[in-house]
């Protein structure tokens, strides 16, 4: 019989399991991809939690790739995420 976890409002298919370089895992939900910069990023939420991770993103057939988002592009990556939001709410 499957776990019962908490979804914090997502379904299972829009969970996306995050493993870090020290393996550590973290289970997020997707609030959607978007483009900024003439590139697609994701954002995604911690479950439990009000933070926000950005990730440049990238699908490579059934399945995608994230990546770290260079210093020099993650302030404007913030403020088109940041519009995008203020327009969902």
């Amino acid at each position: 019989m499957a776990e019962d976890k908490e979804l914090y409002g997502y379904e299972e298919d829009e969970i996306l399991t995050l493993e870090f370089d020290d393996g550590v895992e973290e289970e997020c939900g997707i609030l959607g991809v978007f483009d900024a910069i003439g590139k697609e990023y994701i954002a995604l939420n911690p479950l439990g939690t009000e933070d926000v991770y950005l990730y440049g993103y990238k699908e490579i057939g059934d399945d995608y790739e994230l990546s770290d988002i260079p210093e020099e592009d993650f302030e404007k990556v913030v403020e088109v995420f940041e519009s995008l939001a203020v327009e969902e709410a």
